[in-house]
């Protein structure tokens, strides 16, 4: 072989001679470098981002619903995910060789090193029990480790390259083959109309709650807790309550579409007109006039009605919460990747809606000042009960009692940082007490729409139907909706209240009848006198009961759970301390504890409708697990709560105080006492 040339400088000197080549061998031309570091960078940033964000957002057509996302909302939510990141980091890489040719070889292996290390961090939380600086840790050791065999080994590379196409097939995946596809490309939606026969064609009034356990309601004989759910007994006292009911699902997509359909979950379609044409909407659709508010699902397909009232529309708004998502897709901590973490019923005054009429009788409840804060959805919704020439439909899915959880029992509403815990000791008790004062919020809810049906001359003439779509378990390790919480607490998950009440119907009484969701269709469907034309899995409440007594479930459409029937009993609940209540006065100083959000104590306006309800913040770690910390208001203890073991947001402590008479206008003093064995108070320094 030939000696190579040595060429010359124009000064004389010897030219300076190129890198090596990665991995060695003979040194290509520039462009065609910078094209395979490009391929690299986009098979890399693919698996680290654009994979795992379209795998979540694949199978969340709900996120995109409730948003309501237009095809072409998603189409650019899914050119930006794959093509965004790749390029910003290729265009940076590309830059520094301004710096000269082994600075950017340099730039370009740290860059694999780094993204390779956010790869082991997903990888990590998965497959190991590390978490934190252990596993941040040991990916990086992982990045350093890819990163060196990338600048030896030419294979290396040859292998991301070839899984550059990777982005192009998690994007044909997303479009063509998750379950969000239907809502990028709908089909055709023209469903099934009921027949009408003979009789009447009441007005139907169907309200359909969220995450709402029955036994969140039941008092300790069983019934209805009318002292803390006065509405939810007036209804009971005057309908069938089908004390034995349970959802079909722990999951909206699947469990709304099942009671809308009359059949069991039977694939992870998107709760899509397009995925399931045949529904109570398109069914009644030919009769009736359709007024739905639904928020995570679009089973009404647009011939059939419109949706007046929706949350944030727009890319910016799918943007940013995806942004949060790929945030806790990357953590090396656990946290909820799920994105109806960001659902949350919009007020009225958010939307710019009026305040629906008439104002309730009721004068502890400060509806002048808090009607902003219903939800708009609702609001809308009792605009909309008035009596019409028609038979008319009135549909509202509200995403009540549902977290997040921002309600007092008042209709005030209270800040919560989005990183507290729902489950583990001390956690889960602080999460069924927000729930239960949202709940009796709701309350407040059913009330205004029991007293607008009677003035407007609605409630003796109409089907009245309200449930939940699901439940949900606040059973200590067992918090949520998962298989894990069924098998561990089905009696908080399955059961929800049911209660119909027939047009003319006065008086109440129990059913405790095998109920399961898919027998709501069938039994609107026979009360309307309408004939549903397609087969069905549930049976009208009219016919006799089914024999068997086990319940059907699906954590998974087409996954059969049977679980025994029979009405569940309410957890006990946990007695409030001795202390909650009291008025403290002097009491000797000793330690201290951080409180976020301490400045909100200076200036509380009530009539704004928002109140510091949740005290939160962190202790010094010498302060022993357990611990109970006394928080006080004015003077008065409103909560007992215990240090929780340490995490990642430290040695913390979370305090609710729903009692809206705790706080006064102007500025509040807050005080926090540690809580010793003997039961002596010693007030910490706050800061």
């Amino acid at each position: 072989m030939a000696e190579p040339t040595l060429t010359r400088a124009p000064s004389g000197q010897p030219a300076p001679v190129p890198p090596p080549a990665e991995g060695g061998g003979r040194v290509p031309s520039t462009r065609r470098v910078e094209l395979r570091r490009a391929l690299e960078v986009v098979a890399l940033v693919g698996l680290v981002v654009t994979q795992p964000l379209l795998d979540v957002l694949g199978r969340s057509p709900d996120f995109f619903l409730f948003h309501r996302a237009t095809s072409r909302d998603v189409l650019a939510l899914v050119a930006l995910i794959a093509l965004v990141p790749s390029t910003a980091v290729v265009l940076l890489g590309v830059l520094t060789r301004l710096a000269g040719g082994r600075v950017r070889a340099g730039v370009h292996t740290a860059v694999v090193g780094l993204l390779l290390a956010a790869l082991a961090v997903q990888v990590g939380r998965q497959v190991t029990p590390l978490r934190g600086v252990p596993l941040v840790v040991v990916a990086v050791v992982v990045g350093a480790a890819g990163a060196a065999a990338h600048r030896r080994w030419r294979a290396f590379g040859r292998v991301l390259r070839v899984a550059a196409l990777g982005p192009v097939v998690f994007v044909g995946l997303f479009l063509f083959a998750s379950p969000a596809s239907a809502v990028v490309l709908p089909r055709a939606h023209e469903g099934a109309a009921g027949v009408a026969g003979p009789g009447s064609h009441p007005p139907v009034v169907m309200i359909v709650l969220d995450e709402l356990p029955l036994v969140s309601l039941l008092g300790p004989d069983g019934r209805i807790d009318a002292t803390r759910y006065p509405n939810f007994a007036e209804l009971a006292g005057g309908s069938t309550w089908y004390r034995n009911a349970t959802g079909v699902s722990g999951w909206t997509p699947y469990a709304l579409p099942a009671m809308l359909t009359g059949r069991y979950p039977a694939e992870a379609s998107a709760p899509h007109y397009s995925q399931y044409p045949d529904n109570l909407f398109t069914a009644l659709g030919g009769l009736y006039d359709i007024r739905a508010q639904e928020s995570i699902t679009r089973l009404c397909p647009p011939s059939r009605c419109d949706q007046p009232v929706a949350p944030e529309q727009g890319l910016d708004v799918l943007v940013r919460e995806s942004g949060t998502l790929l945030g806790r897709i990357a953590a090396p901590v656990d946290s909820r990747v799920d994105p109806e973490e960001s659902y949350r019923e919009q007020t009225a005054a958010e939307v710019g809606l009026d305040a629906a009429e008439p104002v309730p009788a009721d004068p502890t409840f400060r509806w002048d000042s808090l009607d902003d804060n219903q939800p708009a959805r609702f609001t809308s919704f009792l605009a909309d009960l008035r009596p019409a020439d028609r038979p008319t439909l009135h549909f509202l899915h509200l995403l009540m009692p549902h977290a997040p959880w921002a309600y007092l029992p008042s209709g005030a509403r209270y800040d919560a940082p989005a990183d507290l815990p729902n489950d583990g000791a001390g956690w889960v008790d602080l999460a069924r007490a927000r729930h239960l004062a949202q709940l009796q919020y709701t309350d407040r809810l059913v009330g205004e729409t029991l007293r607008t049906l009677r003035a407007s001359g609605l409630y003796d003439r109409s089907l009245i139907l309200l449930t939940a779509d699901h439940g949900v378990s606040f059973t200590r390790d067992w918090q949520g909706r998962g298989l894990g919480a069924i098998d561990h607490a089905a009696g908080e998950v399955a059961w929800v209240p049911m209660f119909v009440k027939e047009p003319g119907q006065r008086t109440g009484r129990v059913d405790d009848r095998n109920w399961e969701h898919v027998d709501l269709l069938p039994t609107i469907a026979e009360e309307v006198h309408v004939r549903i034309p397609w087969q069905l899995d549930g049976r009208s409440a009219k016919q006799s009961p089914r024999e068997r007594t086990e319940k059907y479930f699906y954590d998974r459409p087409g996954e059969r759970v049977t679980f025994p029937g029979g009405v569940p009993a309410r957890p006990a609940p946990a007695a409030p301390h001795p202390l909650v209540g009291t008025t403290v006065g002097e009491k000797p100083s000793g330690g201290t504890a951080t409180v976020a959000d301490l400045a909100a104590f200076d200036h509380v306006d009530p009539a704004a409708g928002e109140l510091p309800a949740l005290v939160w913040g962190t202790v010094p770690r010498q302060v022993p697990d357990g611990t109970l910390l006394a928080v006080a208001v004015n003077g008065r203890i409103g909560a007992v709560v215990p240090v929780v073991p340490k995490d990642q947001g430290g040695r913390r402590f979370a305090a609710f105080l729903p009692d809206d008479h705790l706080f006064r206008a102007g500025s509040n003093r807050l005080d926090v006492y540690r809580v010793g064995t003997d039961g002596a108070l010693r007030r910490l320094t706050l800061s």
